[in-house]
């Protein structure tokens, strides 16, 4: 576990307090805290931070088992604060809530240690209600962690960073809470025109909703947070003029343990000294890969003329991958004319210390790594740097496609082979390296898969083993892709069924070769349920990506 990533989140939960949507929290937080014992803000500090920690950590597994989108959580949420802001603004009203929190703080006293000077157990509740109520609305930066924590860590790990995280937002919130009460227990004003504060804090709740339920506040978080589109905005280094430049330049590493070049004769750093050299890292049945190479393929036509190398290192993720073959085939695919080294045993790999794919080394004419990108985009800045380290003018036109767009509830990458397997759904569960006749479950969960008949699962992929064998997933997206091969290297044909009925216009692929297939192209990304059946036996399947 890296304790850089808890620190962050650290820092990450206390920069919320400048989010807008603390702002009806907080005014819950000070009315609260004004009654009750002294250790009530502490208790109310920490019924926040358990909530919200454990309702962050389960989110994902509640909206998976019940299909509710984050949408209706959050717009729940706001109505809940929108009754409490009314509550608030009527007099008659809050007598009724006052007595019912009352009677609730009286019941968490009588289990309290401390009942003398009471307030911690009451406390504890309202936290607890606040963490709830202000989680779905937490905006971009919660949004992120969660990403990171419940998609790429493991549970042990996402709970400790979620709760550097939640401590992070209780901190401030503790400050002000203690703050606050020492404030307005010295200052009698406060107590003598009690009625307009509620009903100012309840204003400033209502119109804290309406901010947020318009989206102001995610635009202004994602103004501040987020780097913007345009070039003129982006860091400039001082000295070489490159975007997002490395702030420490480091000799590049050469090709080493390279099986076989396409297009080229071997290559070496030292003989392309003079020249301004792009590796990539790809993979051919990758579909973050494959969307980047259209910007390659252009980027060599325009500027290969004026000094610029791209070497493409092939880099396999699979087996079938190391196939030169295959490779030579996605070359001729995707219009490949620029030098490949085929890096089977991903030598080169870890002499770069890469970890993504695909991933973009920017070298300079002196042999300098003085950019890197890693997966799809920032593509603007990747050519203003090459443009840059060849002398052109920033002016020149630059190559424009169509951006991929982003779904934040698009589902994530599913790998079947048991080595990476997660989210397979099957009262059975997963039989590895064995021939296994498998049923569906009554239900499959949303961004889970199943299989039907008789399947052998090894390490990195699924494989049929009868005529009746059949694959469902429960997606969210707009495309679907899908690794596939035969084991035999004869042809196989599938079917697809989306939401019960057959794909048009192609209701059925076949399977010649290992590669990348696309089986779903919605009008927009939208939750569907896939189920693909197979004509036979040997039919192998690895990975499902999405777009």
């Amino acid at each position: 576990m890296s304790m850089v990533d808890n620190v962050l989140a650290f820092i990450e939960g206390v920069a919320l307090i400048l989010s807008p949507c603390i702002l009806p929290i907080l005014p819950l937080i000070l009315s609260a805290s004004i009654d009750g014992g002294k250790t009530r803000p502490i208790g109310i500090t920490t019924g926040f931070i358990v909530s919200f920690c454990l309702f962050a950590f389960f989110s994902r597994w509640l909206i998976l088992t019940t299909g509710i989108s984050l949408d209706v959580v959050k717009y729940a949420s706001l109505l809940l604060l929108t009754l409490l802001g009314i509550v608030m603004l009527s007099g008659r009203l809050s007598e009724k809530f006052n007595a019912l929190t009352q009677r609730l703080a009286d019941v968490g006293n009588r289990f309290s240690s401390n009942s003398n000077e009471g307030g911690f157990v009451s406390g504890l509740g309202i936290g607890a209600l606040i963490g709830l109520i202000w989680t779905p609305c937490a905006g971009p930066i919660l949004a992120a962690v969660l990403v990171q924590v419940i998609r790429q860590k493991s549970n042990f790990e996402g709970f400790i960073t979620l709760l550097f995280f939640s401590l992070g937002a209780g901190a401030p919130m503790l400050i002000i809470s203690l703050m606050g009460r020492k404030l307005m227990q010295k200052m009698h004003f406060f107590k003598e025109h009690a009625e307009g504060i509620r009903r100012t804090l309840g204003c400033i709740i209502l119109l804290s909703v309406a901010f947020i339920a318009t989206g102001f506040d995610q635009r202004i978080l994602s103004s501040t947070s987020a780097p913007p589109a345009s070039l003129v905005s982006q860091p400039v280094h001082s000295e070489s003029g490159l975007i997002d430049a490395l702030p420490n330049p480091y000799p590049a590493p050469n090709f080493v343990d390279i099986q076989t070049w396409l297009n080229s004769q071997p290559l070496t750093m030292q003989a392309l000294k003079g020249k301004v050299i792009l590796v990539d890292f790809w993979t051919y049945s990758c579909i973050n890969c494959v969307r980047t190479l259209p910007y390659l393929t252009a980027w060599d036509q325009r500027y290969k003329d004026k000094g610029l190398v791209i070497v493409g290192v092939h880099a396999p993720e699979f087996e079938f991958e190391k196939n030169v073959d295959n490779i030579k085939a996605a070359l001729i695919k995707n219009t490949i004319r620029y030098p490949v080294a085929v890096d089977n045993n991903l030598s080169t790999w870890s002499n770069f210390n890469n970890q993504y794919w695909p991933a973009h080394y920017l070298i300079d004419k002196n042999g300098q790594v003085v950019y890197t990108h890693f997966g799809e985009g920032d593509y603007d800045i990747t050519e203003h740097n090459i443009q840059t380290l060849l002398g052109i003018s920033s002016k020149a036109p630059m190559v424009h496609g169509a951006a991929e767009s982003f779904n934040t509830n698009q589902t994530p990458e599913t790998y079947l082979g048991y080595a990476r397997a997660e989210r397979f759904s099957s009262d059975a569960g997963l039989h590895s390296d064995t021939t296994y006749n498998y049923s569906f479950p009554a239900f499959i969960p949303s961004d889970h898969w199943s299989v039907q008949g008789q399947w052998q699962v090894a390490a990195d992929r699924i494989t049929s083993m009868s005529n009746d064998a059949k694959l469902r997933l429960n997606f969210n997206a707009q495309k679907v892709f899908l690794v596939l091969g035969s084991s035999s290297g004869k042809p196989i044909t599938i079917t697809l069924l989306l939401n019960g009925k057959p794909i048009t216009p192609n209701g059925t692929i076949v399977v010649d070769r290992h590669t990348l297939y696309q089986l779903v192209d919605q009008k927009a990304a939208a939750n569907g349920l896939l189920e693909i059946q197979v004509s036979g036996p040997g039919l192998e399947a690895y990975a499902f990506t999405f777009g």
